[in-house]
């Protein structure tokens, strides 16, 4: 069987455990446009968005994961192994180098060939329902490969287990905003303050729907323990990018430029 079909026979095969254990509403998604690349850029509260999210959409949906769960010990984690490449999820090695390149290219893939890319931007889960800073890799392939972003959050995705020890999701809420287009910059892929109001754009529109407060600082930083509680408190903030000033483009920064010249002021 391709791809393509073990995906779509697992999602068959899936739906209606996922439906009892958890039915999901969902708004918006016909924000989502029916063909073409696009990258879903959400909020991390659980494991359970990689499954609701592919579950109650149309279109196929790929996931980074992270390189370690392809290569797990055991008869189980060769399992967990197989199933991740028998749907199409790409392995995203965060060692640097060769590996961590190789994991980008499979990403660009999924989005040269038209399809859906679903990422995270904080990175990981966060590690007590608010929001944290969102890294800058999916505002770079989104320029490189001038694709649009769709933000979307998740709300009481948090996953609990019932009398008998079986994982469920209470009431979960999948919320998709509208499409969010950045090919003005795409030529600026390599500018940090571009990459940065991209990222921080993005989620703040993804704030807008989730109704999570700000941290601005890593949610991996407060995991590992750099951050105190004190401190992570004292970066509580408004929304993402709160006090950035959107980039100029290349056209508006020429027209600028222009114009300086025309007036006889030397920038």
């Amino acid at each position: 069987m391709t791809l393509n079909g073990w995906y779509w026979f697992f999602k068959a095969l899936l739906w209606i455990p996922i439906q009892i254990l958890a039915p999901t509403k969902v708004s918006g998604a016909e924000n989502v446009p029916d063909k073409g690349p696009v990258v879903l850029a959400g909020n991390h509260i659980s494991y359970a968005e990689t499954v609701l999210i592919p579950a109650n959409l149309r279109r196929r949906v790929t996931f980074p994961a992270k390189a370690e769960a392809f290569n797990m010990p055991g008869v189980g984690g060769r399992l967990l192994g197989w199933f991740l490449r028998a749907i199409g999820q790409v392995p995203m090695d965060r060692s640097g180098g060769r590996a961590s390149a190789a994991s980008m290219d499979e990403a660009n893939h999924v989005l040269t060939t038209g399809g859906v890319l679903g990422i995270f931007p904080e990175g990981t889960r966060s590690p007590d329902g608010r929001m944290y800073k969102g890294r800058t890799g999916m505002a770079r392939l989104v320029l490189q490969n001038r694709v649009p972003v769709v933000p979307v959050a998740s709300v009481g995705t948090e996953i609990v287990r019932g009398p008998l020890g079986i994982p469920h999701v209470r009431s979960p809420r999948i919320r998709y905003g509208r499409m969010l287009d950045f090919t003005p910059w795409a030529d600026n892929a390599g500018d940090r303050e571009v990459l940065r109001w991209v990222t921080d754009t993005t989620m703040a529109e993804i704030q807008k729907l989730s109704g999570q407060r700000y941290v601005d600082a890593y949610a991996s930083s407060v995991k590992s323990g750099i951050l105190t509680p004190e401190e992570v408190e004292a970066r509580i903030a408004p929304a993402p990018g709160w006090n950035r000033e959107r980039p100029l483009t290349d056209a508006e920064r020429l027209a600028v430029q222009t114009a300086a010249k025309e007036s006889g002021v030397d920038h």
